[in-house]
């Protein structure tokens, strides 16, 4: 029989006397993150399963605690689009979306990211209609890869409200617009206990913005307008290098929010791997399933590790490829179909491993597409059927109940 339970792997503070810890959902750990990094401006249309991070800033906002503008906008079209607007003023902003919100948003991504707005917002995973579902499926965020947003995907709902914190500082340090991801349900409804940073804690650890090119009516200007191939060309160049930096600043603040608050999580999380002959490779809640799952394995005599991948845009390729140097056998777990390709972190992981000397053999996997569970039993069966293959598939293998 499993039992599964929340995984507190990290070490805590030393000084805790001004911490909180408080029995949450993951929806209103973000909204916390929210309030703690003081952001002034939110833009917000409810979409189940995000509505209660909107509902929980709303009371907030009517209460007085939180101390800014929340706007109601009539799609999340407008939202970003009023995001983009109020970070040019130099503002903090956020929003958050799931499913049909972030595909309705999809314009307005591309332009976040054209402007370098620090934008934050957080996308509750939820699979994609048609046909129409609210479960979890992390298709609707992976399918923005392409837009200049930085990613991260979250286990849970401690990581998601450090990972808001820390998004703020990387996306203002870049800027570039940063997303975080977490499973609906799984993570965004799920209760568990979270530790709250104290207001001074995160003030020091996070100052006040200061967004170099913002409006300024004095000297009144225009943003992005139509430009010549050359310039676009050399708008996207640096928007490369910007992203290019992302994997650098992303270590360096998670190494400072470990030594302000006594938990880290890097861009990856390497787990029992030095003598694993296979490795899972996951993202997200399964992660949590799947460290049950190698304690099991290894008390047989198994060696399987595991991978979790953190920071996916930009893709941490020299990360992994150290964190995988000289494993046989790669088994990627993908809650996503892209359909003709097969998952996409299996794509992402087999484009950053091709110049591998040691040509591991990397096996993608589909569970959980839909909200579908992963159980132990699914993830054993992933590890068995790894241990036994010895050949390339480039199909992915779905996992279906038995």
């Amino acid at each position: 029989m499993w039992h599964l339970c929340p995984v507190l792997s990290q070490k805590r503070h030393p000084d805790e006397r001004k911490r909180m810890k408080e029995f949450m959902t993951g929806n209103h750990a973000v909204a916390h993150a929210v309030r703690l990094c003081r952001t002034p401006f939110i833009a917000a249309y409810p979409i189940t399963p995000q509505t209660p991070i909107y509902e929980k800033l709303s009371e907030w906002e009517a209460s007085g605690a939180l101390n800014g503008v929340m706007m109601r906008t009539e799609s999340e079209h407008s939202a970003m689009a009023a995001c983009i607007a109020a970070s040019l003023t130099g503002v903090r902003t956020f929003t958050a979306t799931s499913s049909q919100g972030i595909a309705l948003m999809h314009e307005m991504l591309h332009f976040a990211a054209g402007c370098r707005v620090p934008v934050v917002l957080v996308n509750v995973n939820r699979l994609l209609a048609a046909p129409w579902g609210f479960w979890a499926d992390q298709l609707d965020s992976l399918s923005q890869r392409d837009t200049g947003w930085i990613q991260f995907y979250c286990e849970n709902g401690q990581e998601a409200l450090d990972t808001v914190i820390q998004a703020y500082r990387v996306a203002e340090e870049v800027y570039l617009p940063t997303m975080v991801s977490m499973e609906a349900f799984l993570v965004s409804h799920f209760m568990e206990v979270v530790d709250l940073p104290d207001q001074e804690e995160v003030d020091r650890f996070l100052p006040a913005m200061d967004l170099p090119h913002k409006f300024d009516v004095e000297k009144p200007g225009f943003y992005v307008p139509v430009v010549s191939p050359e310039l676009y060309r050399k708008y996207k160049h640096m928007a490369q290098e910007a992203m290019a930096s992302v994997e650098e600043v992303t270590r360096r603040v998670d190494r400072e929010f470990r030594e302000a608050f006594g938990r880290g999580y890097g861009v990856v999380e390497p787990v029992m791997t030095e003598d694993a002959e296979v490795v899972l490779v996951t993202a997200g809640s399964i992660t949590s399933t799947a460290r049950l799952v190698l304690k099991e394995l290894r008390s047989q005599g198994k060696k399987v590790g595991l991978l979790k991948l953190r920071l996916f845009r930009p893709f941490p390729r020299k990360t992994v490829q150290e964190a995988l140097r000289g494993k046989r056998k790669i088994a990627v777990i993908d809650r996503n179909i892209g359909l003709g390709g097969g998952g996409i972190f299996c794509q992402e992981l087999r484009a950053a491993l091709i110049h591998s000397p040691a040509r591991p053999l990397i096996l993608g996997f589909i569970a959980g597409v839909g909200g579908c569970d992963v159980s132990p039993e699914t993830i054993e069966r992933v590890a068995l059927e790894a241990m036994k293959r010895e050949e390339a598939i480039d199909d992915p293998l779905w996992m279906m109940e038995e």
